[in-house]
């Protein structure tokens, strides 16, 4: 059973102030919930808003800042001194590369007007699109005070006299050119480039780099290793399937720059530091380890991570955590962490998915509630992870039996239990056919709360 320490929560949680207009607040909430270290602060700001007084006001509260637009950046930097990490999303990725392809396919990309926007980025965009017949102008002066009513000014001269298709980073500055008929295009950081800056944003704060020196457990578990073997008609087979397997997690081990050991039979452990692990999983998203030894070898494993104040805490939440990853059913990950809060199951093994998909995050109050109830933490992984997908937070008791692959009675007597624990209340009844009984419909609260 996995109990709330009564710990300071800084220990398992970094505070991130995120500062920007009130259109970027959205993408930014989506972004943040693959980052369950973060606990948000998120600020929305208009054009005439006072961006220092906003700044000064979350500074001292926040370990980390995050502008989403380079001029708040800009003009924060200008009035205060920092004494914590500060960065802004920086427009040069996917967003960019979208702004200039749809200008490209309503207007052409013959002379463009740029502001707050580096232009060696836009030139290397240009490039990958095979334009080469091009101009375009910068706005240079970038540390003016009327500086919002100079790039405006910029735009609009540019495009009387040059037909410029105004490319700029600001979102008042797009609105105003729309209402004069100014052909713009606002660049906004796309999900992937929100990404990238929250993960700067975390290796950047003091707290994590606390942080990086810790050390890391982890055991990993071949699942059905026994089942597996008796497939083999000789020792001699066994033995090199045993090396194959030993290759491929001393290959991963040393990108995590660990020391691995046999522990005897099918299981195995490591040991590696915060930091590394952290960057070599992209912020516990990415364990290519799972889907190679089951495309190469045919094997799954299953794999608990333990952080902790001592190796011996470590290894204790690790072993905690491989019983979850086993009790999925394995091919998974879960993590448990200092504070005995649980993250998972990582089983995110491309880029692409973890795009698409958010990670189920449970804590540890919830999932102690849950389990007294008998939903164990498989359970509670697989409806996170169909809340997550679908939206979906009703269910009768066949579609729950078909998520959690059990009968239709064992869903039935779920309920009843997850009923009685209040976490889940009945919402109304679906009538199939003009003889049977009615279904019961089931609103999963315990996930609406934790949202």
């Amino acid at each position: 059973m996995l109990k709330q320490h009564s710990i300071d929560e800084v220990t398992s949680e970094i505070k991130i102030g995120v500062i920007g207009p009130h259109a970027l607040m959205e993408q930014t909430k989506k972004s943040l919930k693959s980052f369950p270290n973060f606990k948000p602060i998120l600020c929305s700001v208009k054009y005439d808003s006072n961006i220092t007084d906003t700044a000064k006001e979350i500074m001292n509260g926040v370990d980390v800042i995050l502008f989403t637009e380079y001029h708040l950046y800009a003009s924060a930097k200008r009035e205060i001194d920092f004494t914590i990490p500060v960065h802004h999303v920086p427009l040069m990725g996917t967003g960019l590369y979208r702004s200039l392809f749809l200008i490209k396919n309503s207007y052409g990309l013959k002379h463009l007007s740029i502001d707050t926007i580096e232009e060696k980025y836009v030139e290397q965009i240009l490039f990958e699109l095979e334009e080469s017949n091009y101009e375009y102008t910068v706005f240079k002066n970038q540390s003016q005070p009327n500086m919002i009513e100079n790039i405006i000014n910029f735009h609009i001269e540019n495009y009387k006299n040059n037909g410029s298709i105004a490319i700029t980073g600001i979102e008042e500055v797009s609105n105003k050119l729309t209402e004069l008929g100014v052909a713009n295009q606002w660049v906004i950081p796309t999900h992937q480039d929100m990404i990238v800056s929250l993960e700067r944003a975390l290796l950047a704060t003091k707290t994590r780099r606390n942080k990086e020196s810790q050390i890391v457990f982890g055991l990993i578990n071949i699942d059905n290793f026994k089942r597996v073997i008796e497939k083999y008609t000789s020792e001699h087979d066994v033995q090199l399937l045993k090396l194959k397997v030993q290759q491929m997690l001393l290959d991963y081990i040393k990108q995590l720059d660990g020391h691995l050991l046999n522990l005897g039979g099918e299981e195995y452990s490591f040991i590696t530091t915060r930091g590394i692990f952290e960057r070599e999983t992209r912020g516990y998203k990415f364990i290519p380890l799972l889907q190679e030894t089951k495309s190469k070898i045919g094997l799954t494993l299953s794999i608990g991570v333990g952080f902790g104040r001592t190796a011996a805490e470590a290894g204790s939440h690790a072993r905690l955590a491989l019983r979850q990853s086993i009790e999925l059913g394995g091919n998974v990950c879960y993590i448990v962490r200092e504070d005995r809060s649980v993250i998972g199951p990582v089983d995110i093994t491309t880029h692409l998915q973890y795009e698409r998909y958010d990670l189920s995050i449970t804590d540890a109050k919830l999932l102690d509630k849950a389990e007294k109830a008998g939903m164990t933490a498989a359970y509670m992984t697989k409806l996170m992870a169909r809340v997550a997908r679908y939206g979906k937070i009703d269910y009768t008791a066949q579609e729950l039996a078909s998520t959690l692959n059990i009968t239709i009675r064992s869903a039935h007597r779920i309920f009843l239990k997850w009923m009685d624990a209040e976490l889940v209340d009945i919402v109304g009844e679906e009538k199939v056919t003009y003889k049977g009984r009615p279904r019961r419909i089931y609103r999963l609260s315990f996930i609406v709360e934790n949202e």
